[in-house]
């Protein structure tokens, strides 16, 4: 860990962009201990027109989170100081809702679980392509804010976590637990390209793929079939031989 002031500036300090046109430019907050992989991430970002502003522990990247009120936050989860899942519970015990990306070496199902529940709304192990991180910061931000806790939507789906419901458009869809799990997962992800092992692991929590398995391809049939009704326009689709997509766009 380098030695830095109470107010960090990586290397390549973005400068703060006010406007683009006639609106304010999304601000990130990334806390990340390593130096080289924030200069990475900082130049990223503002390269994509992001405004980035770096702490390098978690005690002062949760007061700066706290202070700025940034549009989005990533969070490496190893931190001198305060670990990064402290981090996101003390914020999200002070109501902050702001969408978070979890950054970790750590990529075990049991690791991964952990960050989404302690408030994380992503996780992106280590090491990645900067590309990644950049299109799932982009995902993030794409989420309607005031609903994220309660209600999903994506297209003519609505999901309300709460009452567990289903709706598309005005009509109800039915679904059975695991089934309602599964379609939450695609809504959190749409137009993402879902591979067999991501729902394996992440909605069955298997620790381990089979060889082979036809579990994932029985539960999605059911799944199109409650989705997309007679007459609608087709939004689970199969990416054959990659696994399946939610289509929104």
């Amino acid at each position: 860990m380098s030695s830095r002031t109470s107010d960090p500036v990586p290397r390549r300090r973005p400068q703060r962009l006010a406007v683009r046109g006639t609106s304010t430019m999304t601000r990130i907050l990334l806390i990340e201990d390593d130096t080289e992989t924030a200069d990475a991430i900082v130049s990223e970002l503002t390269e994509r027109g992001f405004e980035v502003r770096w702490a390098p522990d978690g005690i002062g990247g949760l007061d700066r989170a706290r202070e700025s009120s940034p549009d989005a936050l990533i969070v490496d989860r190893m931190l001198p100081g305060m670990d990064g899942l402290t981090v996101i519970e003390a914020l999200r015990k002070d109501q902050v809702r702001t969408p978070v990306l979890v950054l970790s070496a750590l990529g075990a199902v049991d690791d991964r679980v952990r960050g989404l529940r302690v408030g994380g709304d992503d996780y992106l192990t280590k090491p990645f392509a900067l590309v990644e991180l950049v299109a799932r910061v982009e995902a993030l931000l794409r989420r309607p804010s005031d609903d994220r806790e309660t209600t999903l939507h994506a297209g003519p789906l609505e999901l309300d976590l709460i009452e567990r419901t289903a709706r598309r458009g005005e009509r109800e869809i039915d679904l059975l637990p695991r089934e309602f799990r599964l379609l939450e997962y695609m809504m959190r992800r749409s137009d993402q390209l879902l591979t067999r092992a991501m729902l394996l692991e992440e909605v069955w929590n298997y620790k381990f793929v089979p060889a082979t398995t036809n579990l994932i391809d029985v539960h999605m049939g059911r799944l199109r079939h409650k989705v997309d009704g007679p007459g609608e326009t087709q939004l689970i689709h199969n990416v054959r031989g990659s696994g399946f997509i939610l289509r929104v766009r």
